[in-house]
C-alpha cells in the first residue's frame, strides 16, 4: 500500500526532466513535448533554482507577445518551489498541492533532488490506498 512519497518514486522512479535555468524556453517547450509532460526543473550549478511549466509559457510568454527563443528559463521559471520530501504522506503532499495550487512537487532529501510528484501520482496513490482500504473492509464485513 502507497503511503508516502518514497513509496510512489519506488513505483515510478526517480527520473526528473530539468534544463539548465539558462537554456531557452523554445528548449524546454520542445523537451516538455518530446517527453510528454507538463513542466521541468530548472538546475542551476547542479541545484534546484525553479520550474518552469506550460502555464508559465502561456502566462509570461505567450500573453506578453515575447519569444520563446529569446527568453531563457531563467526569466519565466517559478522561483519559489514547493517541494515534497520522501518521507511525506500523499495526505500531507495533497494538502500542498491544494493548498499551494501548484501541480508538481519535486522530492528533496536532504536537499539533493532525488525525483518528482505530480498531482496525477498523488491522486493516483490516494485512490489505491482507498481501494485497498475497502477491499480490507469487505473481506472483514463477510468474515474473511
Amino acid at each position: 500500500m502507497i503511503k508516502t512519497v518514497r513509496d510512489i518514486l519506488r513505483l515510478k522512479g526517480g527520473h526528473v526532466f530539468t534544463i539548465n535555468a539558462d537554456d531557452s524556453v523554445f528548449a524546454a517547450l520542445e523537451m516538455m513535448a518530446n517527453e510528454n509532460v507538463g513542466a521541468l526543473l530548472v538546475m542551476q550549478d547542479g541545484r534546484l533554482a525553479g520550474v518552469i511549466s506550460e502555464r508559465d509559457y502561456a502566462r509570461k510568454v505567450i500573453l506578453k507577445g515575447l519569444s520563446s527563443l529569446q527568453l531563457s528559463a531563467r526569466e519565466i521559471m517559478t522561483e519559489m518551489v514547493c517541494y515534497a520530501r520522501p518521507e511525506q504522506t500523499v495526505e500531507e503532499c495533497m494538502a500542498v498541492v491544494t493548498e499551494k495550487r501548484c501541480r508538481h512537487l519535486p522530492v528533496l532529501d536532504n536537499d539533493e533532488l532525488v525525483g518528482m510528484v505530480s498531482i496525477g501520482d498523488l491522486v493516483k496513490a490516494s485512490i489505491a490506498e482507498k481501494e485497498f482500504i475497502i477491499g480490507q473492509l469487505e473481506n472483514y464485513i463477510k468474515g474473511g
